[in-house]
């Protein structure tokens, strides 16, 4: 639903630091999932991770013809506990002595079944609905409050990690609240920062010191009526799994969106790219951020739905929340012209075999440009096909089966080369759009839905 222009109202969006519990098992997971993608490209895995106290367990299901073996994971979980910066069990968990509790099955049969078919078609490794969010309001693509908490954690790392602030310990997390005039942002009303720090340090330094470090991160957003909460329960030195217990995917909705789109539901870290509730929604992503960026919307959120063991989507749809700048309805139809949203097609596209997925658990899964997914203009082979096929036919304005630009709208046998066939069997395509111009009068004045 389209927001009234006049309409005043206060969207708040979180953000977590490495070390917060939950933070930590979404690393371990995808850590893990980088180890065996680095051994087997075609690893397929579901890993997750809990934590508490001084110990962590690591549980799941793996298909891959070199798995890591107990050991092995172990001194992987041991290395990510190391790297975010925990030293000991009395500040929140030891890498050293705490407990790693394996507890790895193979994958089910059962499933297996539908991902790889019979017919060596890569089918949907679950059913499900995930969702995919874009906006125009900053440079990633994401919702202000949001970019501004993950500002406030990443200035707490770096002020830790430089040793720019010595007290400062992993755990930590931040909130801002920012106040919109319809959709335009107005200035941040409030924030929150609550950072864990050795217990020597006076309440009054942790507090002046990162209310200083926040102002500067906020900027120009924060005014004089601004609240301010820093540490609010005046202490905060027992921190990571001791203070409170993590488990894997419990801050997806953090490391997106921040609450502003819908989510799925399903967690992304320690999931391989044939679980489409991951892969589709870096694809999904990646639409959203095409039409946003390609002016069909001011904001758009993308929903596609799978069933186990099918490759193709049973459902997608559009919402432009009104900024469209043609019919919700045509630009889904776009939407499937454009990106091949099978998983072995968004595999391929978005590099899923490759081992990049630690540091999406670390920095958020949306927003950073060297993602693959954040590359709006990926174009599938599909159509990539289809255009060079209609450059090849050339232009005839007023001819009939063609766009005012005079480029070809419906595609037959007779448009192709020897030796080439339509994609999927297809017998020919009616496109909606010019896939040589890209033209948004033809996406707009294109009526049938037919397709390759």
């Amino acid at each position: 639903m389209a927001t009234k222009p006049t309409e005043s109202r206060i969207v708040t969006c979180e953000s977590m630091t490495t070390g917060h519990p939950d933070k930590l098992c979404d690393q371990i997971s995808d850590a893990l999932l980088d180890a065996h993608l680095v051994r087997d490209p075609y690893t397929r895995c579901g890993i997750e991770a809990a934590a508490s106290g001084n110990e962590v367990w690591v549980f799941g299901q793996v298909a891959s013809r070199d798995p890591l073996n107990h050991s092995e994971i172990e001194q992987v979980a041991r290395r990510v506990i190391r790297d975010i910066g925990y030293e000991s069990a009395e500040e929140g968990i030891d890498p050293d002595t705490c407990t790693v509790r394996v507890t790895i099955d193979p994958q089910s049969g059962d499933i297996a079944m539908g991902v790889v078919r019979d017919d060596g078609v890569l089918g949907a490794s679950d059913q499900g609905i995930v969702y995919g969010y874009a906006t125009n309001e900053t440079p990633e693509g994401l919702p202000l409050p949001l970019v501004l908490a993950q500002r406030l954690t990443r200035a707490l790392a770096t002020a830790r990690t430089t040793g720019a602030i010595p007290w400062l310990r992993p755990d930590g997390k931040a909130q801002v609240s920012v106040r919109y005039v319809g959709d335009t942002p107005q200035e941040v009303t409030a924030f929150v920062v609550s950072a864990q720090h050795r217990a020597e340090t006076p309440i009054e330094e942790v507090r002046s010191t990162l209310e200083a470090l926040a102002r500067e991160a906020l900027g120009e957003w924060v005014t004089p009526n601004t609240k301010v909460h820093i540490n609010p329960t005046g202490r905060f030195v027992v921190g990571g799994p001791l203070a409170d217990s993590g488990l894997t995917g419990r801050k997806v909705i953090a490391d997106t969106y921040g609450g502003v789109a819908h989510h799925g539901g399903g967690a992304f870290s320690g999931k391989d790219g044939t679980k489409v509730d991951r892969s589709a929604a870096y694809a999904a992503r990646q639409a959203a951020l095409h039409l946003v960026r390609g002016k069909f919307a001011a904001r758009a959120e993308i929903a596609i739905a799978y069933a186990i063991g099918v490759d193709k989507p049973v459902a997608l749809t559009v919402d432009t929340f009104g900024t469209g700048t043609i019919p919700d309805e045509q630009i889904a139809e776009l939407v499937a012209l454009k990106f091949d949203l099978r998983p072995a097609a968004m595999i391929e596209r978005l590099e899923l075999r490759t081992p990049l997925f630690e540091r999406t658990a670390r920095d958020g899964h949306v927003g950073h440009a060297d993602l693959p997914w954040e590359h709006e203009n990926e174009i599938d082979p599909k159509t990539e096909f289809l255009k060079s096929v209609a450059e090849r036919a050339g232009a005839s304005q007023g001819a009939p089966g063609r766009f005012p630009c005079g480029h070809l709208q419906r595609l037959t046998k007779a448009h192709l080369a020897a030796g080439e066939h339509f994609p999927y069997g297809a017998q020919g395509a009616e496109l909606l759009a010019c896939v040589v111009c890209e033209s948004i009068e033809g996406s707009a004045t294109a009526t049938k839905g037919g397709r390759a």
